[in-house]
């Protein structure tokens, strides 16, 4: 049996991510219009100066899911296909996943997994996969327990600097929008069922990645064999300091930090910080 795991690319990921392992791997791009200009969420856009547009523009932007078109192109050359996509309550790209499956020849040898988050969350996802794939599982067993992993092992927490796009796009309430956007408070969100949520209030950035490392490690039960994934949006000094402190807190989970690329450093802005992780 041939697998290939599909992604959107809100996972950060390149597409040589699995390189060597035996598994097909490709990455869908989002795109994001400024201005009646088209910013592919690919390895060739320069983040910096995305960023340098994304900051002096003062409308509203838009974004793009891949095409259920572009997602049927990458269906070719497995036998069996795991899809993961960005949270089915932000963004198309799961429902235009799901109609590519309904158009293939085999939609039943295709498995397309809500993420219900991004970024991190997603290369956790795509981990377990291969995981799961290297073990000998077949496509049923894999397919029955990845719905349920998601659901119930995977975290995410977020402290962002502006919430500017989010308000913009309406992937936030203009309540909580507001509260976020209030003088000196540093929210702590989180991913709820694919939503985003206000979890704390921290007043400055410095305590909120304390906060936020408190929470994670709530969560983390038992961090042997756990793994947690830290974006960030040109911050790589806040995302050094969450990882000394998680790493500290949780000697045994894994921790690596990724630059984010388009899509997610659109919304999350300059200065951005996302943390996933198993729990």
């Amino acid at each position: 049996m041939k697998f290939k795991i599909i992604a959107d690319s809100s996972c950060d990921l390149d597409k040589n991510y699995l390189e060597g392992k035996g598994i097909g791997f490709s990455v869908a791009p989002l795109s994001i219009n400024l201005d009646g200009e088209e910013y592919i969420d690919n390895e060739e856009l320069n983040i910096e100066n995305f960023m340098n547009k994304v900051n002096t523009y003062t409308r509203k932007g838009t974004t793009s899911c891949p095409s259920c078109g572009n997602y049927l192109k990458e269906m070719e050359g497995a036998d069996y296909y795991f899809v993961v996509t960005l949270s089915s309550k932000l963004s198309g790209s799961y429902n235009s996943a799901l109609a590519a499956k309904n158009m293939h020849k085999n939609p039943d040898n295709i498995c397309v997994i809500d993420s219900k988050s991004t970024t991190g969350a997603m290369i956790i996802i795509i981990d377990k996969l291969v995981e799961l794939i290297n073990e000998g599982k077949s496509y049923e067993e894999i397919s029955k327990f990845i719905t349920k992993y998601v659901e119930e092992n995977v975290g995410l927490h977020f402290i962002l600097n502006k919430f500017d796009n989010l308000i913009k796009n309406g992937r936030m309430s203009p309540t909580k929008a507001k509260f976020a956007s209030a003088l000196a408070i540093k929210p702590i969100c989180e991913a709820r069922e694919g939503v985003i949520e206000l979890s704390k209030k921290t007043i400055g950035f410095s305590s909120a990645i304390k906060t936020l490392v408190e929470e994670v490690v709530k969560k983390v039960k038992n961090s042997l064999g756990r793994q947690c994934v830290i974006s960030h949006c040109l911050n790589s000094k806040a995302a050094l300091r969450i990882k000394s402190l998680i790493s500290e807190k949780l000697p045994s989970i894994k921790v690596r930090i990724i630059p984010m690329k388009g899509l997610c450093s659109y919304y999350a802005l300059e200065k951005g910080v996302i943390v996933c992780y198993e729990h």
